[in-house]
């Protein structure tokens, strides 16, 4: 695995697809968005406290996603999440979905960092910058 990269099993259930079978085309945002916020919990950022604490949060800015094969119910996805770019209130975040290597998904997320009370921008602190850079793809 890439050390760059952080990823989550996630298994599809019938809630996860469409009438046709397969994985409806929004829900590969919601995987990706899981695997964004285990990544930073496993950093020690929870969402919840820095909106609290800090009176920072992650907005999504930009979202550019291509579908290459479906997904079905039962299936085990790996999904991942790579920092691709970082900026002073800005991450672009590459996303894989996969199934026993197959991409299935991949997408790219621009997030930006406001204020949790008035949703202005906000610059991310020096630790944390510091901390996620360690984790940028090369």
């Amino acid at each position: 695995m890439n050390q760059h990269r952080f990823s989550i099993p996630v298994r599809t259930y019938y809630e996860d697809t469409d009438a046709g079978g397969v994985v409806y085309h929004a829900n590969y945002l919601r995987f990706m968005e899981r695997a964004r916020t285990e990544w930073l919990r496993e950093l020690g950022y929870d969402l919840d406290v820095m909106a609290r604490e800090a009176n920072l949060i992650f907005v999504a800015r930009t979202v550019n996603i291509n579908y290459h094969k479906p997904a079905r119910l039962n299936d085990l996805l790996d999904v991942s999440a790579e920092l691709a770019r970082m900026g002073r209130a800005s991450l672009d975040i590459l996303h894989k979905v996969t199934r026993d290597n197959e991409l299935l998904c991949d997408a790219t997320v621009t997030l930006v960092t406001v204020k949790a009370d008035n949703f202005k921008p906000k610059s991310m602190s020096s630790t944390m910058k510091e901390e996620l850079s360690s984790w940028m793809s090369q």
